[in-house]
């Protein structure tokens, strides 16, 4: 006869397992080489300076206008995602002192908008072009959330949900760029 185990149970067993994977991963505790890299592949993925950027972009290179101009809105339509589950789970970024500025302004860690809006950049990219920066963000992005773990400000599985996020979006915002831009172009 089979037996069934309860889902808390379960869920239990999945948060532990979490957690124990996390804290392997983790060294922002520890001064070096692998956190300095951790941190600053962890600060690429920031929004504030994907928006300058793309902000430059807009301002200085006409031919890439409605490209910044398209990453811009998904950028913020996917925080408004984000922040709009993190509220609904409110699942607590795990213990640490690294990283207050992220802890104070955004104390819930499920799922991490860092992973989710690099994999989304890099998904829509790889639709949108240039052709010769999509390989470089498809290989980008899974680093920029396991610097989220490896610096404790997220678990295994915030990163993973942001990457499912992050994918989603981006094929779902290709979508509406496929249908509705031309319309709007002609």
């Amino acid at each position: 006869m089979l037996r069934l185990f309860p889902a808390r149970t379960n869920l239990k067993r999945l948060l532990n397992l979490d957690q124990l994977l996390s804290n392997k991963l983790r060294v922002a505790e520890t001064p070096g080489l692998a956190r300095n890299i951790s941190i600053l592949i962890g600060h690429t993925g920031d929004s504030w300076y994907w928006l300058a950027a793309l902000g430059i972009i807009f301002l200085t290179l006409a031919s890439f206008r409605l490209w910044a101009l398209v990453l811009i809105a998904a950028i913020f339509v996917l925080a408004a995602l984000i922040m709009a589950i993190k509220f609904s789970v409110r699942r607590q970024r795990p213990q640490g002192e690294w990283g207050q500025l992220y802890r104070r302004s955004d104390p819930h860690s499920f799922p991490s908008g860092h992973a989710a809006r690099a994999m989304m950049l890099a998904v829509v990219i790889a639709g949108l072009g240039p052709s010769w920066l999509a390989p470089s963000l498809l290989i980008w992005a899974p680093f920029v959330g396991l610097a989220r773990v490896s610096t404790g400000l997220h678990f295994v599985s915030d990163v993973i949900a942001g990457w499912i996020v992050g994918y989603a979006a981006g094929w779902a915002f290709l979508q509406v760029i496929n249908t509705y831009l031309p319309q709007l172009l002609s």
